[in-house]
């Protein structure tokens, strides 16, 4: 993208597009399902803070973060790949300085209700699966700190859930 912005040139070639796309939407998804993990952490630190070092082991880290990147990755790659097998008979010129999905399945020939279904299908396992679970995570957390009698331990267990959730809110 930054070469396109420097070079006299505003063209991207078609692999370049589908290259940049496949990235955005794999390290999205990595990144959403990676918050869903770290709530799950947070949760049992809060909930279960005696068993979190049999619960939340190193192998258990490396197998949630190779999930998290592999689930990414391929729903990217499945998304990707039925984008760029359509045909596409008009200028193969975006106007836009990013190859988003929309303006590419503008630019098809062919009917691309089918894609975006796809589309829809994949954002709802990128967003909406990670989302909840955060939410069903800060629900067990939030009970558990409130069930705290000290103002003391209240505020300790908060304090180690603020950094997640302002991360997590953005």
């Amino acid at each position: 993208m930054l070469a396109s912005f420097l070079s006299r040139s505003q063209r991207m070639p078609m692999l370049g597009c589908a290259l940049q796309m496949h990235l955005f939407i794999a390290l999205g998804g990595a990144e959403c399902f990676l918050l869903a993990v770290m709530a799950y952490d947070r949760f049992v630190a809060i909930c279960k803070p005696l068993r979190y070092t049999l619960i939340i082991t190193r192998v258990l880290c490396l197998q949630t973060l190779a999930l998290a990147c592999v689930s990414g990755f391929a729903l990217s790659l499945t998304l990707t790949t039925l984008i760029f097998l359509l045909p596409f008979c008009q200028s193969h010129e975006i106007n836009h300085f990013f190859c988003d999905i929309p303006a590419v399945l503008f630019l098809a020939c062919s009917d691309t209700r089918a894609n975006e279904i796809a589309v829809f299908v994949v954002c709802t396992l990128i967003l909406l699966i990670p989302f909840l679970l955060i939410l069903l995570s800060y629900g067990f957390i939030i009970t558990a700190i409130l069930s705290i009698h000290s103002a003391q331990g209240r505020s300790k267990a908060f304090s180690t859930c603020a950094g997640h959730l302002l991360v997590s809110l953005q």
